[in-house]
């Protein structure tokens, strides 16, 4: 006699729980894509970011994509991320979405493509680490990263001897942009660059770069596919590509609005005894309410006009409406800082350490004398220092009271006149190396200097 024959079973019980929505949802466009690859390798954060857990990104999956090899787009590694993007939907990382037709989380995740060499078995695992980083930037400012955005990194993405030091923000060609019962993902992929496709992208505009990049697939090619074994810039591949840059540049200026740096300033009388003296930085008289007042208004409303709060991170501005009123709009700042006082300072002398006055070049060809403007937002202090065109609107200067305070915020017009004159005078910035520093210019007529000191001086 079957002793067991009597016995029922229960059916297996899945004790996994169930994948998030917004998890799940990002998972399906994957397996679109991917549909021989279910299961992909995983980066995953042992202690997740909502438990106290140091990454913010909760996965990074890794697939093989073999290509298009008749297109020239080789076989490369493709990593995704989750968690930028609202997994969830019950607010332990974001605030709870108003729906799919909302945007999820900061409403984008990231994404990378490694070409593939051909004794590789297993995708690396240092494009992880990099986008770790890239979302700990995210969470820990309120920054997004959107396409045609630069991020200057200054070592090798891997860590090696390559020359790609340097990143831009690009449109994922196959991901795009999805659904999620959480909102809206846009998935943007990050791509490696060289130096001098980084100072290309901030001197003309990121998607000026990233559409040359695309004409080339030896720098990237359609799927704009980074290989840290690139010996080559662009401008070593395609002789043309410098030209289409400078012409960019002279006709549409840049659309670089904002950096993060190490400045400061004070008010002075410019004469031949300081003006070789480095002023110590401005601080104004501000209770703490007023400066997280003012935190507010430059994290979100100067983020608007492409402010990061990091000297490694940069934003593209492609509007077409130059006026400081948009600083105003997007955030309460009429509100916040009309109740600090607005001083008129009867002459400045402003102070940049090596890397933000390298940039003063770009500030005044590129943006003012397109009548645009030009802010840095100090990365020590609330202190935020713009530079405007005479047909910028919405500022608090003009002719007669060129240099205005509004708290921690200074404005600095910058005419026709005085424009041309830096634009000249800053012509020595090409090579900063080769400055001897601290070194300081002087405007005796406009009450004007400016000092450039060693990048950990200021």
């Amino acid at each position: 006699m079957d002793e067991t024959g009597g016995i029922r079973h229960a059916p297996p019980i899945n004790m996994l729980p169930p994948t998030p929505a917004g998890l799940e949802s990002l998972y399906a466009l994957c397996r679109r894509i991917y549909p021989d690859q279910i299961n992909p390798l995983q980066v995953t954060a042992l202690i997740k970011y909502w438990l106290g857990g140091p990454d913010p990104l909760d996965y990074i999956s890794m697939y093989a994509n073999p290509g298009v090899p008749t297109d020239n787009i080789p076989p490369h590694w493709h990593y995704i991320s989750f968690g930028l993007s609202d997994l969830h939907g019950d607010g332990r990382v974001h605030d709870v979405s108003n729906g799919p037709d909302s945007v999820s989380g900061f409403g984008f995740e990231l994404t990378f493509r490694l070409r593939r060499e051909p004794e590789e078995t297993a995708p690396p695992t240092w494009p992880a680490t990099l986008m770790q980083s890239l979302a700990k930037y995210v969470f820990q400012s309120g920054n997004t990263l959107c396409t045609g955005d630069h991020v200057s990194w200054h070592c090798a993405l891997d860590n090696s001897e390559s020359r790609i030091q340097h990143m831009l923000m690009a449109n994922d060609m196959q991901l795009g942009t999805t659904q999620t019962p959480f909102g809206t993902v846009h998935f943007v992929q990050i791509i490696g660059v060289c130096a001098d496709e980084l100072r290309a992208a901030q001197q003309w505009n990121g998607l000026g770069v990233l559409d040359i990049l695309s004409r080339l697939p030896s720098a990237g090619g359609a799927w704009l596919i980074t290989d840290m074994r690139r010996g080559e810039s662009m401008f070593e591949i395609d002789l043309n590509a410098q030209e289409e840059v400078e012409r960019g540049f002279e006709t549409e200026g840049s659309h670089l609005s904002g950096v993060s740096a190490r400045c400061s300033w004070v008010e002075q009388e410019i004469t031949d005894r300081t003006k070789n003296k480095t002023p110590e930085g401005y601080m104004p008289d501000i209770s703490p309410e007023e400066s997280n007042q003012i935190r507010t208004t430059l994290q979100r409303g100067l983020r608007n006009t492409g402010i990061k709060n990091s000297t490694r991170y940069s934003k593209d501005e492609n509007q077409q409406d130059y006026k400081l009123d948009e600083i105003r709009e997007n955030t309460s700042v009429l509100e916040s800082t009309e109740l600090l006082n607005v001083k008129k300072l009867d002459g400045l002398h402003l102070t940049f350490n090596l890397e933000a006055g390298s940039l003063l070049p770009l500030a005044i060809r590129g943006r003012v004398k397109h009548g645009r403007h030009f802010t840095f937002k100090s990365v020590l202090s609330e202190t935020a220092i713009t530079l405007v065109a005479s047909s910028v609107t919405g500022t608090l200067v003009d002719v007669e009271h060129p240099y205005v305070a509004q708290g921690a915020w200074l404005q600095v017009l910058i005419t026709d006149d005085l424009a041309q004159d830096m634009a000249t005078t800053f012509q020595v910035l090409a090579n900063p190396e080769t400055l001897s520093l601290p070194k300081t210019f002087s405007w005796p007529d406009s009450k004007l200097a400016i000092t450039i000191v060693p990048d950990k001086i200021c």
